[in-house]
């Protein structure tokens, strides 16, 4: 056994009416990569804040030691002092500002006011380089796609001298190509010495890269898997996350007639909202049929999420052209609104600034879709509210003590049960997910591929957009593939292959390189 870096002994955190962190104890070795894995809301991001002085000392009880040293961080400056930084699953940059800027982002290089530009880029330089990243640190966060951007977010923790490194959820957003890139990127960091935990709900991935795997349940710590001494693989994982062994992934649908068109997509085209020349959906046609899932797939920048916003009252994009058809009859969607009198329904991938008001409770975010089914008049009817809210919360088993909880209290897998509650309630003939289990457990998973089994056993159409491919394989009738804006091939559940996907892909950016050629 090596030496012992960091022992969270007894860690308990109570939040108003919820015990988020039961006795929970936790011990890191030195130059390791340990894994911290469990369901939503099993208490891993809480975890991590305790140790990081997100939440200070005083607002928890038990001990932090780190180093061999008792730890009382009241602030996240004070772990970071003691090179322990945390790279959170939303990523802490200013879209408008340098890669340089953004890196020493409150950790200025220079003297009091005045900022020494060239010692900052310089040494931006060189932590870039380091993670891998050509490019220049004054260049715009903004021009760089998330792949490099939680580059950048790794870079800026090498600049602050971590040593203690925390990654949540750090390929929640990435593809599969830079996924590998980063995992292999940390093990890397590993033969150099550095200790890292990883929070992640991809198993596969944590499979990978971990040495030890602690599993956190219902906020109390249920055991330490050693991946070198142990045959460790992912079903091993969930049994010890959800406390029994799930024999399959995706639930069966059966008895399902799949039937007439309900939402149809004939040479839609989308330009960039800023940018007018950019093509950004290039002359699309699709169709969804009642009773049935069809899958979109495609890797960063394929063009998914912007021809999923256009199509949902063209809340994306200009100079959109095209024709769009729902239950056979041409529509012309102005806005979102527009969308959902129509039947339409957008679950966005990115439920935290686009899909829910974090502020605002569960009731209210579930029924605001179409508040006309709560009101009288103009005036909500707050008991008919909650009682909605109530029935959305059991039907989705949304862990929550209340519906007048605030959203932004839940966990990301029930935050996103908010979010499909909200789109349900509104009664879609099509319901368009975005990467609808991005950031969530096995279980959560489960709970939301069942609940689209019942949408299309009910006659409903389900559009889902995934960047995991193996969850579209074994849920979807039908899949689309994408790449830079055109749809490039259509295979049914029985011919698509993960090998047949990527073929489609890598032989249309064969043929665009011909075509530039010429």
């Amino acid at each position: 056994m090596g030496k012992i870096l960091l022992e969270m002994k007894n860690i308990t955190k109570t939040f108003p009416g919820v015990k988020a962190l039961d006795n929970v104890n936790l011990q890191v070795e030195e130059g390791e990569i340990h894994a911290l894995v469990g369901e939503n809301g099993a208490g891993k991001s809480t975890l991590m804040n305790v140790l990081s002085g997100i939440y200070p000392y005083g607002t928890y009880e038990g001990d932090i030691v780190y180093n061999g040293e008792v730890c009382c961080f009241q602030k996240i400056t004070d772990s970071e002092k003691k090179g322990i930084v945390i790279i959170h699953q939303e990523l802490a940059l200013v879209p408008q500002m340098s890669i340089g800027e953004n890196m020493f982002l409150g950790n200025e290089r220079g003297k009091k006011a005045a900022i020494n530009w060239n010692e900052t880029y310089s040494e931006a330089d060189k932590y870039l380089k380091m993670v891998g990243l050509s490019e220049s640190s004054r260049v715009l966060i903004k021009d760089i796609g998330t792949g490099k951007q939680q580059l950048v977010e790794i870079a800026k923790a090498l600049a602050k001298h971590a040593k203690l490194l925390i990654l949540d959820e750090p390929t929640s957003s990435l593809n599969e190509t830079d996924s590998r890139a980063l995992l292999d990127l940390m093990l890397e960091f590993k033969k150099q010495g550095m200790t890292m935990i990883i929070i992640s709900h991809k198993l596969n991935e944590v499979v990978y890269v971990a040495d030890k795997i602690t599993v956190v349940r219902d906020g109390s710590t249920v055991e330490t898997l050693d991946c070198h001494t142990m045959e460790i693989d992912e079903d091993r994982i969930i049994k010890g996350m959800v406390g029994r062994e799930i024999t399959d992934r995706f639930p069966k649908r059966s008895g399902v007639d799949i039937g007439d068109v309900n939402m149809e997509v004939r040479d839609w085209t989308v330009f960039h909202p800023l940018y007018a020349e950019r093509k950004v959906v290039d002359n699309v046609s699709m169709n969804v049929r009642k009773g049935e899932v069809v899958g979109i797939y495609g890797l960063m920048g394929a063009g998914r999420t912007e021809l999923a916003m256009s199509l949902f009252g063209k809340s994306y994009g200009s100079k959109i052209t095209g024709q769009e058809f729902i239950k056979g009859e041409e529509v012309h969607l102005k806005n979102e609104h527009d969308a959902i009198q129509h039947g339409l329904a957008y679950a966005t991938e990115d439920r935290k600034v686009n899909g829910l008001v974090l502020s605002d409770s569960i009731a209210w975010n579930t029924t605001m879709a179409k508040l006309e089914k709560v009101s009288h008049n103009g005036i909500i009817d707050v008991q008919a509210e909650n009682l909605a809210a109530e029935e959305f919360a059991q039907a989705m088993k949304t862990k929550t003590p209340s519906v007048q909880q605030l959203v932004g209290n839940l966990s990301g897998g029930n935050q996103q049960k908010v979010l499909l509650s909200k789109w349900m309630f509104a009664e879609p003939d099509v319901l368009i997910l975005d990467e609808p289990t991005r950031g969530i457990d096995v279980g959560a998973k489960y709970e939301i591929y069942c609940i689209m089994n019942d949408m299309v056993a009910q006659g409903k159409a389900v559009v889902m957009i995934s960047s995991e491919l193996p969850e579209l394989l074994g849920m979807c009738d039908r899949i689309y593939v994408m790449n830079e804006g055109e749809m490039v091939a259509e295979f049914t559940a029985q011919e698509a292959t993960q090998e047949k996907i990527m073929s489609a892909i890598l032989s249309s950016d064969k043929k665009e390189a011909k075509e530039a050629q010429a």
